[in-house]
């Protein structure tokens, strides 16, 4: 006899774990992007920056301006997971 409940039904703890790592993400601001090949996180400005509120930098005048980098962001470190290597590209086309 069958209880009507399938095994495959039971809810799993997937999406709770990607809703915590979404939050610790936007609470540390760091950015995630993740491919085959990689997974980066890369830090982020916060809004609540005193110097730079949020944009990231100034614009350094001058005849060529420049950005420069608030340190809320620019002096945190970028993490990178290689995963897969990259395909080489040949040297001649294929044909």
């Amino acid at each position: 006899m069958t209880s009507g409940r399938s095994a495959w039904s039971s809810p799993t703890p997937f999406p709770a774990s990607v809703g915590a790592a979404a939050a610790v993400l936007k609470a540390g601001h760091w950015r995630l992007y993740a491919d085959r090949h990689r997974i980066e996180l890369t830090p982020q400005p916060r809004r609540t920056c005193p110097d730079c509120r949020g944009a990231g930098g100034w614009w350094v005048g001058g005849a060529n301006p420049e950005m420069e980098a608030c340190s809320c962001w620019a002096s945190r470190r970028e993490l990178r997971i290689r995963l897969l290597p990259v395909p080489a590209w040949p040297d001649e086309p294929p044909f």
